[in-house]
């Protein structure tokens, strides 16, 4: 994936689909984007790819949701995570390459990101529903 431009949370998640068919199911993935930019819509597509089609929401009051489909999947919102005392209080550094590692709001946590993150950022394109998505490293 370099980039996707899709115009529905339809579209957002089958290029999500898409870009699942690439991972081997153990990476890291940090999603950068502001509210409402289709990152849990992005989540649902990566799950779906993998077998996980119900249940998959954003994780903001419980930092961390677990799926299991044909993988193991690990969603995190980092949106409450303000220091290294509240990352580590998450668990976090323990899930890394347990299964797929998806993070909400990684920004947050850049420091701790492992070095070959998959950095995947989301952005409002023309149109209210469009969004350009596009893997940054």
């Amino acid at each position: 994936m370099n980039e996707y431009i899709t115009n529905s949370p339809e579209t957002t998640e089958a290029a999500a689909k898409d870009f699942a068919s690439t991972l081997k199911g153990d990476e890291v993935i940090a999603l950068y984007g502001g509210l409402g930019m289709g990152k849990t819509t992005f989540v649902r597509g990566l799950c779906s790819y993998f077998g996980i089609n119900s249940g998959v929401s954003s994780p903001t009051f419980a930092i961390v949701n677990e799926y299991n489909g044909d993988i193991r999947i690990f969603h995190f919102d980092m949106y409450r995570i303000n220091s290294w005392d509240d990352l580590y209080s998450t668990g976090f550094f323990d899930y890394i390459g347990q299964g797929l590692c998806i993070i909400e709001w990684s920004e947050n946590i850049e420091a701790a990101l492992p070095e070959d993150t998959i950095r995947v950022e989301l952005q409002k394109g023309e149109g209210f529903n469009d969004r350009i998505i596009k893997r940054i490293s």
